[in-house]
């Protein structure tokens, strides 16, 4: 069933919303609550739990937000397989150091492919921009399609945390972060697809 278009308030005061919470969640070392959100965007708490019911909704919502934009810079690119994983996987790492900081203490218990699978909206918008480009660089370089473990390990190697990580406390550049990034995912996903056959002794040097 199609849902109805929001009302121009109603709208407005979602983004509002969303915005504090970012805001808050980029700025806050303790736990926040909605009501300090509704405060930040200046709205009821009332109003406030009528677009959400907690705040990770909240948090998520701005997540899926920063994840439409990745999308829609993938969509946009005319590059395929090895280049535009590249590509997207750099602005990813862009959009991290620009709005990325609110998204940095958002932690869940449960593993990410089981939160993919149910079909949390914040992953697929992500998912959906890594996908094409994740299954053309495994056809590149001529390994198996190994499916949604190879975004299982691209969201290990680009999460937020890890990527401030190394921008703030190892010192890179953001054109270093995004290239020795690059560089770890493709050795793992060729780790990944020839899994079957890995040994220990094979890696040694002799």
């Amino acid at each position: 069933m199609t849902g109805k278009p929001m009302r121009s308030d109603t709208e407005r005061n979602r983004k509002n919303l969303i915005q504090a919470g970012a805001r808050l969640f980029e700025r806050s070392e303790s736990p926040i609550s909605l009501t300090e959100i509704a405060a930040e965007a200046g709205v009821s708490v009332a109003t406030a739990y009528r677009q959400f019911t907690s705040v990770e909704e909240v948090l998520n919502a701005y997540r899926q937000e920063v994840g439409q934009l990745l999308l829609d810079y993938s969509i946009g690119q005319r590059s395929s397989g090895l280049e535009k994983l590249e590509n997207v996987s750099r602005y990813w790492v862009k959009l991290v150091r620009e709005r990325g900081a609110a998204m940095v203490p958002m932690r869940n218990r449960r593993g990410y492919l089981e939160r993919l699978w149910e079909g949390a909206e914040y992953l697929q918008v992500q998912a959906d921009a890594l996908r094409p480009a994740l299954r053309e660089s495994m056809d590149e370089m001529d390994l198996p399609d190994i499916g949604d473990k190879a975004i299982f390990l691209w969201n290990i190697l680009f999460d937020p945390r890890e990527i401030f990580d190394l921008l703030n406390t190892v010192g890179l550049t953001e054109k270093q972060v995004g290239t020795q990034l690059m560089a770890v995912l493709v050795g793992g996903l060729r780790g990944f697809a020839t899994a079957n056959d890995f040994t220990v002794e094979a890696c040694r040097t002799r």
